[in-house]
């Protein structure tokens, strides 16, 4: 039976050269992993920069997109107001309806903007729950690099 490659090498290299190029391959992996781990967060860090910045930018147009809708809406409710009750006679009843009618799109809109808001808060967690999943994979493959039974690149 012929000898393995990792038994040849055992033969023509001494001891304290197999030493050598171990402590050699395990610093340059671990100075690759460390930079591998340091990109990685830099990476999510700047993805979830950028999405708050959006998030911000979004959130200042909606508002005043807010401001001026809520005068809009304020005046057209007064006309409705007004106009129906010039239908029913009683400016009290025509108010309850108007009322009545903002309550019901307030409630629909608050369900709808609740399960936004849960959606981004789903989103933003998965975005930023493990930044160095790659480190992590690789670290795992370390014990079976060091194994003397196994024939590194």
């Amino acid at each position: 039976m012929p000898p393995s490659d990792a038994e040849e090498r055992a033969e023509r290299e001494s001891l304290g050269e197999m030493f050598k190029k171990l402590s050699t391959n395990l610093s340059t992996l671990i100075q690759q992993e460390i930079a591998l781990a340091k990109a990685e967060v830099t990476q999510t860090a700047q993805r979830a920069q950028r999405s708050a910045k959006d998030a911000g930018k979004g959130a200042g147009m909606l508002a005043g997109a807010g401001v001026a809708g809520h005068f809009v809406l304020l005046f057209l409710s007064l006309a409705l107001m007004w106009g129906l009750a010039e239908l029913l006679n009683s400016l009290v009843w025509s108010s309850i309806i108007v009322a009545v009618l903002w309550a019901i799109i307030a409630a629909v809109l608050a369900a709808v903007g609740k399960k936004n808001l849960n959606e981004g808060k789903r989103e933003l967690t998965e975005a930023t729950q493990d930044p160095v999943h790659h480190t992590r994979e690789t670290l795992t493959e370390i014990p079976d690099t060091v194994n003397p039974s196994k024939e590194t690149p």
